[in-house]
C-alpha cells in the first residue's frame, strides 16, 4: 500500500532480458535504505526488490506487468518515481494507492502556466467511469487531483514542487505514463455492476 507522495527518483542503470521477463538495476539515494523482499512502487508499479548493490538495487517485471506498463519502454537512464510502502500510523498525505496499475495514457499535451504546469491525459474509454472530476488519479505513481474529465480525457495542475521532485518533468507531448485509478472507486463500480 502506497500514497502516491514521492520519495525520490531513480535512474535506470541496466536492463537485462530473461526470456518474457525484465530485469531492472535501478540508482537512487534510498537504495541503500531498501531491503530484499522489500515492495517499493517504482513509478507507480509495485515491485520486490530482489539484491542491492551500493547505490542500487535490482527488481523483475513479468510478462503481465510489461503487458499493462509503461516498463517495457524503460531503457539505461530511463527517470522512475520511488515510494515505499506505507507504515501503519504514518500520515495518508496522498491517497490510497496499490501500485497495481490498471492502463496506461498517452500525454496529449502539457501547457505551461506561469509557475505550474497543466498536463492533458488520453485514457482507454473503457475506464471513463472510474475518473471523476476532483477525483484522485495516480500517474506514475504520483497522487493527483484530476479536473476537465471529459470522455477519455482529463487534466492534472502540477505545482513547482512536485515538478522538480519527480519524473512528470520528464513527461512531454505522447509520453506513455502509469495509471492507477482510485480503489474506492473501483470497489463501487464493482458492487454496482453485481447488482444488474
Amino acid at each position: 500500500m502506497f500514497t502516491g507522495i514521492v520519495e525520490s527518483t531513480g535512474i535506470v542503470k541496466e536492463v537485462i532480458s530473461n526470456g518474457s521477463n525484465r530485469t531492472f538495476w535501478i540508482e537512487s539515494p534510498i537504495s541503500r535504505q531498501l531491503k530484499v523482499d522489500q515492495s517499493v512502487s517504482h513509478s507507480g508499479v509495485c515491485l520486490t526488490v530482489e539484491d542491492l548493490n551500493c547505490n542500487s538495487h535490482r527488481v523483475t517485471a513479468i510478462k503481465e506487468t510489461l503487458k499493462k506498463t509503461n516498463l517495457g519502454d524503460w531503457s539505461a537512464g530511463t527517470n522512475v518515481n520511488l515510494e515505499r510502502s506505507l507504515q501503519l500510523g504514518d500520515r495518508l498525505d496522498g491517497h490510497i494507492v496499490q501500485g497495481h496499475v490498471d492502463a496506461v495514457a498517452i500525454c496529449k499535451n502539457v501547457i505551461e502556466k506561469n509557475g505550474s504546469w497543466e498536463y492533458t491525459f488520453e485514457f482507454p474509454k473503457k475506464f471513463a467511469s472510474l475518473i471523476i472530476e476532483k477525483g484522485s488519479i495516480a500517474i506514475n505513481g504520483i497522487s493527483l487531483t484530476a479536473f476537465s474529465v471529459k470522455g477519455k480525457n482529463f487534466t492534472v495542475a502540477i505545482i513547482p514542487y512536485t515538478f522538480e521532485h519527480t519524473n512528470i518533468n520528464k513527461v512531454t507531448k505522447g509520453t506513455i505514463v502509469n495509471l492507477e485509478f482510485d480503489m474506492i472507486g473501483k470497489y463501487l463500480l464493482r458492487k454496482l455492476s453485481l447488482k444488474k
